[in-house]
């Protein structure tokens, strides 16, 4: 980002689902409005960043300030649109630390959240809208100009049934059975990935023998020590990004 750039942008980013069109008044909903207006304590006049996933970023005015709404005003475009890397997470739920998993997978960009229930899963519900608001906020905080998809709750053979063909599925093999990832990444063809995370108990021994069935799905060894779910999501996470050529961009 250069000097110009830098001058304009504004601190304060937010995810707003309707199109942008110059100088066109958005209305925000309750809880956006509460957001600048009492906690942030934005005036009429004063400029945000804007994105819906679809139209780049945008510089916007508050246009009006009102007791239970505010409006913008698009002003221009400063970002064009780019999507995140088409990487999805399927991850079994963690007690007390689902959302962390969300916050932390947006933030090193997937494209798509895939909540799973398994044998050992403690968790065993899940609140998708609650799990969008995380992930809208990490999107907000983190610069990405997209919000990954939050997709139902599976249970394992259900996920392998409606899995994408030509989508390879890399999963955390916990038993020791799996492949190096630095070894089995640069002989899988590029394309379209997604990862595949157990419970704190680990994976069953039916859902180790359906998931090594599968075709296209590749287990990956998680190292020699043992991580928590949310840390080998981080990390497994982390290793495919920067193989795919993602951690390569610059901010």
């Amino acid at each position: 980002m250069n000097q110009a750039q830098q001058k304009i942008w504004p601190k304060i980013r937010l995810y707003v689902n309707e199109p942008f069109a110059a100088q066109q008044h958005i209305t925000l909903a309750s809880g956006q409005s509460h957001y600048l207006a009492n906690v942030m304590r934005c005036r009429e006049g004063d400029s945000i960043a804007i994105f819906n996933g679809q139209d780049g970023e945008w510089l916007a005015s508050i246009a009006a300030v009102q007791k239970k709404s505010v409006t913008l005003a698009p002003v221009k475009k400063i970002r064009e649109q780019k999507n995140s890397p088409d990487l999805w997470l399927a991850f079994a739920p963690i007690k007390n630390k689902t959302e962390l998993v969300v916050e932390k997978a947006v933030e090193l960009g997937v494209s798509a959240l895939l909540p799973v229930f398994t044998r050992h899963a403690v968790v065993r519900s899940v609140n998708r809208e609650k799990l969008f608001a995380h992930a809208v906020e990490a999107a907000e905080q983190c610069g990405r100009l997209d919000v990954p998809a939050i997709h139902e709750h599976k249970d394992v053979a259900a996920l392998l049934a409606a899995w994408p063909k030509g989508r390879i599925l890399l999963y955390g093999d916990e038993s020791g059975g799996g492949a190096v990832l630095k070894t089995l990444l640069p002989a899988l063809p590029r394309g379209k990935y997604g990862i595949l995370i157990g419970p704190e108990g680990g994976f069953s021994e039916d859902e180790h023998t359906m998931l090594k069935a599968a075709a296209f799905v590749k287990p990956f060894g998680m190292g020699p020590r043992i991580l928590r779910a949310d840390t080998a999501a981080v990390a497994a996470l982390a290793s495919v990004q920067a193989w795919l050529g993602d951690w390569e961009e610059k901010p």
